[in-house]
């Protein structure tokens, strides 16, 4: 399996991750172990969560997914076979976010105490906190680095001009700097980070693991009318989609399916792999033939001009 380095951090990753907002959510802890079980076999590694998933479930309060994540690790004993990607400064209840020092300490313990391991791979910033100093972050972040909790940083859902703001101030005070990026990305959603986020990322060597890489599922091809949108939980997300360029893209996705011989998910998730500035697309299934098609992507490597239809197809 293909590897690639978040950042500069020596962190690496095969280039694919499991979304685990699904854990607690759309799936029951026994379909989460058989998914992880079966990503990690396949030959891949990074697993992307978040304290705050999923609290907003019904009866949830956040947590229920890293404590998944932790029960598998304990039962399987993969804790060295995979890098674990986490994030800090969501909503967990009233009042309880942002990035201040008290806060992400708080947070990180217990990250630690549901993911049941004594370090984080890979901590970010779930959103940006205006509210807080960079200083005071990043310094946070620096002390859990050194006391061995941490490894390295990431930022998520950063503007242009946070990230940039975050990186000179690591240059300035020698804090540890955001070695990734997840921003919002894929065949639809593609202007506001290739004109102003991917620059960056490139002439820093940033990492980037994009988030909605299939577009909330659009991407898969099984939303192609608003009849459609009842099919699941996160359906009515994607009527926002049912445009004339969705249409574009979706057929261009079918012509290209059955050219590989595979489906549309493959080949959406293999475009986002060969872009030059993205480390590790994440996606999340619910079952095996699911996870497969993301399975497989990895290992689909799109001519040039296959490449090129689909960036006709998308452009906006």
């Amino acid at each position: 399996m293909e590897t690639r380095t978040i950042g500069k951090s020596g962190i690496k990753v095969a280039p694919l991750a499991f979304g685990g907002n699904v854990f607690g959510w759309t799936i029951d802890q026994n379909t989460s172990f058989t998914l992880l079980d079966a990503f990690t076999d396949a030959g891949f590694n990074l697993i992307d969560t978040a304290d705050v998933y999923s609290n907003w479930v019904p009866g949830n309060q956040g947590g229920e997914s890293e404590a998944i994540i932790g029960n598998w690790l304990k039962q399987s004993g993969k804790r060295d076979k995979v890098i674990i990607a986490t994030k800090v400064g969501g909503e967990m209840s009233l009042g309880k976010k942002g990035l201040s020092k008290a806060h992400i300490r708080q947070s990180v313990e217990e990250s630690l105490q549901r993911l049941q391991t004594n370090y984080i791979d890979l901590y970010q910033s779930h959103y940006d906190d205006p509210a807080t100093p960079m200083e005071e972050s990043l310094e946070t972040y620096g002390e859990l680095i050194k006391e061995g909790k941490i490894r390295a940083i990431g930022a998520s859902n950063f503007s242009p001009e946070r990230l940039r703001e975050a990186l000179q101030l690591s240059e300035q005070n020698g804090y540890p700097r955001y070695e990734s990026l997840q921003p919002e990305y894929n065949l639809y959603e593609r202007s506001l980070f290739e004109k102003e986020l991917e620059p960056i990322c490139l002439e820093n060597t940033i990492g980037v693991i994009n988030y909605f890489a299939l577009a909330s599922g659009f991407l898969t091809g099984k939303y192609r009318s608003e009849a459609d949108l009842a099919k699941s939980k996160r359906g009515q997300g994607n009527k926002k989609y049912l445009n004339e360029r969705g249409y574009r893209i979706l057929s261009v996705l079918d012509n290209l399916a059955e050219q590989y011989t595979t489906d549309q998910a493959s080949i959406a998730i293999a475009w986002l792999i060969a872009q030059p500035s993205i480390t590790a697309p994440i996606a999340s299934a619910t079952n095996l033939d699911q996870l497969q098609s993301l399975v497989k992507a990895a290992t689909l490597h799109l001519d040039p001009e296959a490449i090129e239809l689909l960036n006709k197809a998308s452009a906006e």
